[in-house]
């Protein structure tokens, strides 16, 4: 008797751990974090292409200059946050029982939801009608603050789900895919040219 239930518990590790790492699983394979990459990064050259038509239209090659410069900037706090964000993140999970790690989680996903909209409405106040460059219509991004910084906690709290059932290493490399390097945003110079 005791064999089979032994037979039974190996089946059902093998069976938990084999689901949280396939996609479609609980964990979804945290496909969440690279729409959000993907979305932030489209939104530098939609506002690049705003201001070099305002610096041309204007006839003020500063308009573009001036703006790229300042984008960069803003663009730079945002890729600073989605490195330390996605790190934080996988810290609440392996250093927390799972009622502390989900505080925790929501915690630094509040904090980049603020970095998210705060750069929205730069690039928003930047590039729309009547803004302070005398933008003459608005151009439209698929970037949503809110809607990012809520797929990213789904994705998160299934990870850490998922990654209760592991053990040890597995869990490490598991979560360690939310850092690998193409899951980083491209720098700004790459995203402009």
């Amino acid at each position: 008797m005791k064999r089979y239930n032994l037979l039974i518990v190996l089946l059902l590790l093998i069976f938990n751990v084999t689901t949280a790492q396939k996609k479609g699983s609980p964990a979804e394979d945290f496909s969440a974090i690279g729409e959000a990459k993907t979305k932030i990064e489209n939104t530098v050259p939609l506002v690049i292409k705003n201001l070099k038509e305002i610096s041309e239209k204007e006839n003020d090659p500063n308009i573009l200059s001036n703006g790229t410069t300042a984008l960069s900037k803003e663009y730079g706090k945002v890729e600073l946050e989605w490195r330390l964000y996605r790190g934080n993140m996988n810290n609440c999970i392996l250093n927390n029982s799972s009622k502390k790690a989900k505080k925790c989680m929501e915690y630094h996903n509040s904090m980049f939801r603020g970095t998210l909209i705060n750069y929205n409405n730069y690039i928003t106040n930047l590039t729309r009608k009547n803004g302070y460059l005398g933008v003459e219509g608005d151009t439209k991004f698929d970037f949503n603050p809110s809607e990012i910084t809520t797929k990213l906690n789904e994705s998160y709290f299934n990870g850490n789900d998922a990654a209760n059932r592991m053990k040890g290493m597995q869990k490490k490399e598991f979560l360690g895919q939310t850092m690998a390097d193409d899951n980083a945003l491209k720098p700004f110079n790459q995203l402009v040219q």
